[in-house]
């Protein structure tokens, strides 16, 4: 019988995970390289599932693409691996069961690494491979971002008339990750020519079901669900599941009765599971009508920890000439020239000090709570700068809420300079997500929604500025990085330290047309040794040879030295102003008496060049 004519009539069961059973049988490798390397495992595998009750099974191909196989240098192999999972599931079917070639997603959270040009070639390669096998049909499973899973299925509706089972997978129930509700997800799978949508991984039955609730049975495909075991739990470096297959059997009618027609398992399941759905569905006859619950649309609130204290930096610096002092948090435990140096910057009226996050991976006080107490105790505005090195996703989330909740609303995100470069070489540098990701989380958060697209029943309030380093041999590709940046949500820019005068007429010349302004990145020099190995040594950085040889007359004149490096500070003072609002002013080594120095020079300069400004134009009308 032809597999969509046997789902119209009644309940099919689908096979479970298989790479759990080899997980548990201790293959920690490749899953995929074993069709060819163990062809037996792997038949024993869907055996074992065909005798538990299962009318359909799937390739043990879902990461048999070329973009996954390149972690094992087995992209090369994507036609032997997948040609070879097709024949083992035919050797264990003997035609008593439906074969469905199997294509998973590669995007998750992290979804700006891989292009969706990309993943059509992958996946074009990869499809073609099952279907010269003559499987019985497509399934794309465990796909998180559904620009993806819409772009394949397009692919795939246009190569084969084979039935094509197109399955999101969700972080929260009832909504994708784009803030997709998931019935709206469906219906789009459904008119991309799907002939069966629905759920895979990530939930257990429970959260499955809730999100089954609020899911329309289609007019024209059929109600799909491949639910985890339960969470995975992890005990002595393994991950594990503990759901019960008695479980499975129990909620057995209560996919049913949401509309299923195709169940099997994922994470975590096993042929026991899948028995227990058959005992009680197998040759069942699906439902045609059911009560859909409608997810409620929230009205997300203001709060009052959200209200503002000041207007967003980026509305003062396009307003009028602003500057902002980054004072570097201590090395160690002692902060008292810390906040001496934040109440001198105050007093001197800067608009902000920024603080900088572990900067080149040098382990130092935290700075969010050092923002916390300077606004708290010095009534200073803080910037608070965000790595993406020490966090994953979940902390990130988290700090996020926290700055949120303390009133700190002012962020710089940042990818963080890597571990290796600092005090502890070994450390690991996390980098769930890259500067990129870390905007649009920020971005989302203002919308009331978390990274996985929760509702978090508030809108933050966040001021997100964006890190641009015009010290690279390719201006104009730091500007497309500025560009997507400013795409994803970023509403300023702070800029590296710039050392000429002629970089700044370059900078200002290539990033003219960007509607987000820039505060410009100024440091004073203290000595010649401090500009070489600034030079020479720190990421982001150049300084002009004429800068460094004016550093070099004053090699045994410390004090001389430091007065040059801020004159010359000052020249870039006035080139900047010319140009841009925004002067970022770095602190030297908590030296704040220099920075205190060169905010008051901008200050006076910036007023002064207002005021001739207004005497220009009133003489001109």
């Amino acid at each position: 019988m032809n597999f969509l004519k046997k789902l119209e009539n009644q309940i099919v069961i689908a096979d479970g995970a298989m790479g759990t059973l080899l997980y548990s049988y201790g293959t920690d490798c490749c899953f995929e390289e074993l069709n060819l390397s163990h062809p037996e495992q792997i038949e024993n595998v869907h055996k074992a599932y065909i005798d538990a009750g299962a009318d359909v099974i799937q390739t043990n191909t879902y990461a048999a693409n070329y973009l996954k196989l390149q972690r094992y240098g087995l992209e090369d192999s994507v036609k032997e691996i997948n040609s070879a999972a097709v024949k083992n599931a035919k050797r264990a079917a003997q035609n008593h069961s439906y074969i469905l070639g199997t294509l998973g997603g590669n995007r998750g959270i992290k979804q700006n690494t891989i292009t969706i040009e990309e993943i059509k070639r992958s996946f074009r390669e990869q499809l073609y491979c099952l279907l010269l096998e003559g499987v019985d049909g497509i399934l794309l499973e465990t796909f998180y971002d559904l620009k993806e899973l819409e772009a394949v299925l397009t692919i795939a509706r246009k190569e084969t008339d084979l039935p094509i089972i197109a399955q999101v997978s969700l972080q929260e129930p009832g909504i994708l990750q784009n803030q997709t509700l998931v019935n709206d997800a469906l219906k789009q799978l459904e008119s991309l020519g799907a002939d069966v949508i629905g759920l895979n991984c990530r939930l257990g039955p429970h959260h499955m079901l809730l999100t089954l609730e609020q899911i329309e049975i289609p007019t024209h495909a059929y109600l799909s669900a491949y639910p985890n075991a339960s969470l995975p739990a992890y005990t002595d470096g393994k991950f594990h599941y503990e759901g019960d297959a008695d479980y499975f059997r129990r909620s057995a009618h209560s996919f049913r009765n949401q509309g299923v027609r195709l169940l099997g398992g994922c994470c975590g399941t096993t042929p026991e599971h899948i028995r227990a759905f058959a005992s009680e569905l197998k040759n069942v006859v699906p439902i045609t009508e059911k009560v859909v619950k409608f997810k409620q649309t929230k009205i997300i609130v203001e709060s009052p920890l959200a209200k503002r204290e000041y207007p967003p930096l980026q509305e003062i610096v396009k307003e009028k000439p602003s500057v902002i002092v980054e004072l570097d948090p201590p090395r160690k435990l002692n902060t008292t020239k810390f906040f001496e140096g934040a109440k001198a910057l105050k007093e001197a009226g800067i608009d902000a000090i920024t603080l900088a996050d572990n900067s080149l991976a040098s382990v130092r006080i935290s700075n969010e709570a050092l923002g916390y107490l300077a606004k708290k105790q010095l009534g200073v505005r803080p910037l608070i700068h965000i790595s993406c090195r020490d966090r994953n996703i979940l902390g990130l989330q988290s700090h996020l809420m926290g700055l949120h909740i303390l009133g700190l609303h002012d962020v710089l995100a940042i990818t963080g300079d890597p571990a290796r470069v600092g005090d502890f070489p070994g450390a690991s540098s996390v980098y769930d997500v890259s500067s990129f990701e870390l905007i649009q989380t920020i971005k989302q958060m203002n919308e009331g929604l978390s990274i996985s697209g929760k509702d978090l029943g508030q809108k933050a309030t966040f001021s997100i500025a964006a890190a641009f380093n015009p010290n690279v041999r390719s201006l104009e590709n730091a500007v497309k990085r500025m560009e997507k940046k400013v795409f994803l949500g970023a509403d300023y820019f702070i800029s590296q330290p710039v050392f000429s005068e002629e970089r700044l007429i370059e900078i200002y010349e290539n990033t003219k047309h960007l509607d987000a302004p820039i505060y410009i990145g100024l440091m004073p020099l203290l000595s010649s040794k401090n500009a070489e190995f600034l030079h020479n040594e720190v990421p982001g950085i150049k300084i002009s040879e004429t800068i460094r040889n004016r550093m070099t007359k004053f090699n045994d004149l410390p004090l001389l030295a430091i007065r040059e490096g801020i004159d010359i500070t000052k020249s870039l003072i006035d080139a900047a102003l010319e140009l841009f609002n925004g002067v970022y002013l770095i602190t030297p080594f908590l030296r704040y008496e220099l920075t205190v120095e060169l905010a008051h020079y901008a200050r006076q300069r910036a007023f002064e060049l207002r005021r001739f400004n207004n005497y220009v134009e009133n003489t001109i009308n």
